[in-house]
């Protein structure tokens, strides 16, 4: 699914597309993936919605300039001014969005509600980074040392991404698949970009959301791989409780339920999309 419109941001330049048409819908990716992970859900939920789709910047097609900050703060300050671009700003008179978002995508999209006050219809989080404890020992070593990690040689900046990458699958990764999700981290800029998006990643933006959370007032649904080994599955039910939401929890699923579950996932926001509409 190609990105075929780009919006400038502060400099940034941020890569979407519109497809379909219906009630409008946003899906947020999450890091170290871009929209492409969405692409398959995007067409399908085009038949009955407004679909946009969106790369960070720092991640996908969308620019990846050493100067730019890709904190979730900036991605949820951009997000919040994306949606009034989009006309999905009701305090503009706009139509507010349903949204569905993975990864890091849910604190940026709960960031563009709660944080800069964007109305939304309705929250789908899949396998969400909300809830502190998050980031892994890889991550807090990148974060200490992301100068050293930027200049790896590639052969084992590619090892050690693939082995990352891998973790977040339960049922395991093809080859051909497993290349397309780190090839856009291979090479100059994918390798800088890569260590400074996860140096970047602090727990404090996610502190700010989290007395919050019982504020979103609109409906919310929790989805979760139930083998998820990058935030378990007993943060999906925290985080139920904490918005007031509904959780379903996906079999046989780790943190990329997009990829081992995808019969089960699409069904599911298929469901939760006709129920609140």
């Amino acid at each position: 699914m190609e990105l075929t419109e780009r919006t400038t941001w502060r400099g940034r330049e941020v890569a979407w597309a519109r497809l379909g048409s219906g009630p409008p819908l946003v899906l947020c990716h999450g890091t170290p993936w871009s929209s492409a992970l969405w692409a398959p859900y995007a067409q399908a939920l085009a038949t009955e919605h407004t679909v946009h789709v969106w790369d960070m910047p720092g991640f996908g097609a969308s620019s990846k300039h050493a100067d730019h900050r890709v904190d979730l703060a900036t991605q949820g300050e951009l997000f919040a001014d994306l949606l009034a671009l989009w006309g999905l700003d009701a305090r503009t008179g706009g139509t507010p969005a349903h949204v569905v978002a993975h990864d890091v995508g849910g604190a940026v999209a709960l960031r563009g509600r709660l944080v800069h006050g964007v109305p939304l219809a309705s929250v789908c989080l899949v396998d969400a980074v909300v809830l502190r404890p998050w980031g892994s020992q890889f991550f807090r070593l990148v974060a200490e040392h992301a100068d050293v990690f930027e200049r790896l040689p590639a052969a084992v900046h590619r090892g050690a991404l693939e082995a990352y990458v891998r973790g977040a699958s339960h049922r395991g990764l093809d080859d051909d698949t497993l290349s397309a999700l780190v090839g856009p981290w291979l090479g100059d800029p994918g390798q800088t970009a890569f260590y400074r998006q996860v140096a970047q990643a602090d727990e404090r933006h996610t502190a700010e959301l989290e007395p919050l959370l019982g504020q979103v007032r609109a409906p919310t649904h929790v989805v979760w791989g139930a083998q998820d080994a990058w935030v378990p599955v007993d943060r999906a039910h925290r985080l139920r409780d904490a918005v007031g939401g509904t959780l379903t929890v996906v079999p046989d699923a780790g943190h990329l339920v997009q990829l081992d579950a995808p019969v089960a996932l699409a069904t599911e926001l298929h469901r939760w999309l006709v129920s609140v509409r």
